[in-house]
């Protein structure tokens, strides 16, 4: 057996382009060989980007897969090992890893395990393989697998029998707030039972509504972390493997984020390749003087840059000169474009125009919504105008109970808030303040008490319990599926969380007309939450 290195290819594929991605691969390929690399590992579907959905399905994938291939046959003396869509030739369709040397493919590995739950659909698009794949090379024994196998104890026991001495796996694993730690813990203790080295490439991007955080590694068989790569940025890590004392060499170890900067790192990824993959010039927010859109604001900024964000603050009869103040005054510590539009034109010529409809009838919240929708308005004509994308501020607390307003301030392309519940959002703001010189987001936007200011002293706990109280129902009810009985048998007011249960119950709606935003945790308002709209279900067991 002889040393080797091994480059870890934590790098980005772009969805669906697939020339990209393959010249890419090629570039990182060609700087693993500047740093003497004997083999390198992309994630999962490197070549197409994961998850690629209803792409998978379109009759010229088939072709574009095979040009990849021809373009990666480029590559000469280091082998590649990497993720692509295999369709054989009688129509099956695998999520497969290639192993391939100087443009020859040894052999190549289909998925077995495929998740089908949460944001996972494999099973729609893949078949299960049945088969693993062991090669040799340099005298060192190496398996396959692929994401979700990793999971499965059977599938890797079979392959540690196979005398296997390290798994690569290939992944596309979507982050949520700690399981990049989870799985290095998990993997440690898995490869301490089964004696085995394990190499783990993950993708780093966001996509659409999930985030890949990368945090790829390296564990030797005593379960210690040889390599780990960084969270939320690309990076080519070398592992390097001593033949004399049979285990990987301690190399660069990036360290672990705390929760904040983690959620933090996460949304500003996100943010950066949902705008920039879309095309947009930049982005445009409303910048109320509250701490929702303070926090917006500043992670667009981190994210794009302050010459690719516009922030327009936009008064009413109700809005507090402390608002225009706080507003103006991050907007100018941040660099951004800002201006001010006063909308009680906008909200009169609307109560003009409907005063033979509504009459004397009493005022209530639809006054307070044709605020808000005139603020929407406004925020929509300036990104048709001028073609950035509108950022909607919404939080997760609010969207679940429906304190927001449909084509109001719900209004956007993406909401970067959407599944960050409002007491995070308070340590999110402090955390940002703390890493830079001075503070970005005013201190009286943080310690003031939350307020829509859509009527005369208005303020959010007018209507909700304290967002302390609130989120701590949300989170049994949203994320741990507690019944309301259960919830309120935790010693939490049982006409309160009545009154919570019921507003998530009946604001689907809203939700599901509201514009997408990063998942950061395991049960986000997307694509994993398929709850009807017309139901008759009750709260209760």
């Amino acid at each position: 057996m002889k040393s080797f290195k091994i480059a870890i290819a934590q790098f980005s594929p772009h969805v669906g382009n697939l020339d990209a991605n393959a010249q890419r691969m090629i570039e990182l390929a060609s700087q693993a060989k500047e740093d003497k690399a004997d083999l390198i590992i992309f994630p999962e579907l490197s070549t197409l980007g994961y998850p690629a959905e209803d792409l998978l399905i379109r009759p010229s994938l088939v072709k574009r897969t095979k040009a990849a291939f021809e373009k990666l046959t480029e590559v000469k003396d280091i082998v590649m090992v990497f993720g692509f869509v295999n369709q054989t030739e009688d129509g099956q369709r695998y999520n497969s890893a290639a192993v391939m040397k100087d443009g020859e493919v040894l052999g190549i590995y289909n998925k077995q395990v495929l998740p089908n739950y949460g944001v996972f659909d494999e099973k729609r698009y893949f078949g299960e393989g049945h088969q693993h794949l062991v090669f040799e090379y340099l005298g060192h024994k190496f398996g396959i697998l692929i994401c979700e196998d990793v999971w499965s104890l059977a599938t890797v026991q079979q392959l540690a029998k196979l005398n296997v001495d390290t798994a690569l796996v290939l992944n596309a694993s979507p982050y949520e707030v700690g399981k990049p730690q989870h799985r290095i813990e998990t993997m440690a203790a898995l490869v301490k039972q089964l004696n085995i080295n394990l190499v783990y490439c993950n993708q780093v991007c966001g996509q659409d509504d999930l985030i890949f955080d990368g945090t790829s590694f390296v564990l030797n068989k005593s379960g210690e972390v040889a390599v780990r790569a960084p969270s939320f940025q690309e990076k080519l890590a070398i592992a390097e493997y001593d033949a004399e004392k049979l285990q990987f060499k301690t190399g660069s170890i990036a360290p672990a984020l705390d929760t904040m900067a983690e959620i933090y790192q996460s949304l500003v990824m996100a943010t950066r390749d949902y705008v920039q993959r879309s095309g947009f010039p930049g982005v445009i927010l409303g910048l109320s003087g509250g701490i929702d859109s303070a926090l917006t604001l500043a992670i667009a900024v981190d994210a794009l840059g302050a010459d690719k964000v516009q922030a327009v603050m936009m008064p009413y009869t109700y809005t507090a000169q402390i608002s225009v103040e706080d507003a103006a005054a991050q907007a100018k510590n941040m660099g951004v474009t800002f201006g001010i539009a006063e909308i009680n034109p906008v909200v009169n010529g609307f109560m003009q125009v409907l005063f033979p409809f509504f009459g004397n009838a009493p005022v209530d919240a639809t006054e307070e919504n044709l605020q808000a929708r005139s603020r929407g308005t406004l925020l929509m004509a300036l990104s048709n105008k001028f073609g950035n994308l509108v950022l909607a501020t919404g939080n997760k607390s609010e969207i679940s109970v429906g304190y927001c307003t449909l084509y109001g301030d719900m209004v956007g392309g993406y909401a970067v808030l959407k599944d960050v519940y409002k007491t995070i959002v308070f340590e999110l703001a402090k955390y940002r303040n703390s890493i830079s010189e001075t503070p970005v987001i005013p201190e009286r936007v943080i310690t003031r008490p939350p307020s829509a200011e859509l009527r005369p002293d208005q303020v959010d706990q007018d209507s909700l319990p304290a967002y302390d109280i609130l989120d701590a129902i949300l989170y049994s009810y949203i994320e741990e599926d507690m019944s309301q009985d259960d919830i309120i048998a935790k010693g939490f007011d049982a006409e309160v969380v009545k009154k919570v249960i019921r507003l998530v119950d009946t604001n689907e709606y809203k939700r599901r007309q509201g514009a997408i935003g990063p998942r950061i945790s395991s049960r986000s308002f997307g694509r994993e939450r398929r709850y009807p709209l017309v139901n008759g279900w009750k709260a209760g067991n």
